[in-house]
């Protein structure tokens, strides 16, 4: 139990601190009197969709962490400036810069030199094919379930300028709240993970009969069943065996989509379920979390089935 604990604390302190700098780093902002600004440069992007102009402001610091992105999201909801449906399109809005940095710090490094330019190119479209299908679906779905957004960064009343140090003050005063209810819920969520993967619950699937189902060769069976642990170790098996011929680019494809595929929930239980019912509640993280899972997981089967069907 205390080694569980130790575990714990120990994955979750560095997210925890990104948290708290997120939070109380936009509150200082906030004070200052500095979000409005912020909120410009993303205009026009969302100016294709009905989000408000809060929503703006948090997607810019998600191109720093969406972590500190949707603990803002989380405080415009709590004050009553966000309604749910907003914050789930704010939400999934806030992922899209991590597949940008994805593409220059995973697949373009990691991916392509390890699968080839074919396959490992392949499987950096496909990221940006999802990214581009989040966001249509936020810019339609704002369109047609959204009035246009009242939200925003609140502006500052006071004559004269807020000092950094009174700034800092008022945003601890401001944010300590949320922050703690935030901390108690994501260990408690991370505890439970945690506990569920030493008993092996996340590793009880077996995907082999799938994969033979798909008519892959014998041999991809180990690095389809390695990528869903382990996205990096089944690129490192799957690698060798297309560069000996052992198998085809496009097997080695149908390979990719299935494990990701298989892949997504259980790093949605292990790291996305924890973090979004911290900061929405379980209700409304859990939402989230399905929502832009299952819209990543659709793209990935409908990239399967072409595959299945012209690429063979």
């Amino acid at each position: 139990m205390i080694d569980l604990i130790l575990r714990v604390l120990e994955f979750a302190a560095p997210i925890l601190a990104m948290m708290a700098f997120g939070l109380f780093g936009a509150g200082v902002l906030t004070e200052l009197g500095l979000m409005r600004s912020l909120a410009r440069i993303a205009r026009p992007i969302f100016s294709f969709t009905r989000l408000p102009d809060a929503c703006a402001s948090a997607f810019v610091v998600s191109l720093g962490s969406a972590v500190a992105a949707n603990g803002m999201v989380a405080r415009f909801r709590d004050e009553g400036c966000l309604e749910e449906k907003e914050v789930v399109l704010c939400a999934v809005m806030n992922s899209i810069p991590v597949y940008v940095r994805e593409l220059f710090t995973y697949q373009i490094p990691i991916v392509i030199p390890a699968l080839g330019l074919v396959v490992g190119g392949f499987y950096a479209l496909v990221f940006i094919i999802t990214a581009l299908v989040k966001i249509s679906v936020v810019v339609v779905l704002s369109r047609l379930f959204l009035d246009e957004g009242s939200c925003r960064v609140p502006e500052k009343t006071q004559q004269g300028r807020v000092s950094l140090k009174e700034a800092v003050i008022r945003a601890f005063r401001r944010e300590r709240r949320l922050f703690f209810k935030i901390a108690a819920i994501y260990i408690t969520m991370t505890t439970l993970v945690f506990a569920l993967r030493d008993r092996e619950a996340f590793e009880a699937f077996s995907v082999l009969p799938l994969a033979e189902l798909f008519g892959i060769p014998p041999e991809s069976i180990v690095p389809l069943t390695t990528y869903v642990a382990s996205p990096i170790v089944g690129i490192s098996l799957l690698g060798p065996m297309i560069a000996s011929d052992g198998i085809s680019h496009i097997q080695a494809m149908i390979v990719l989509m299935l494990g990701s595929m298989f892949m997504l929930p259980f790093f949605a239980a292990r790291s996305l379920l924890p973090r979004y019912i911290g900061l929405f509640g379980p209700r409304l993280g859990v939402g989230i979390v399905v929502f832009s899972t299952g819209m990543s997981i659709l793209v990935r089967f409908s990239i399967l089935v072409i595959l299945l069907v012209f690429g063979r």
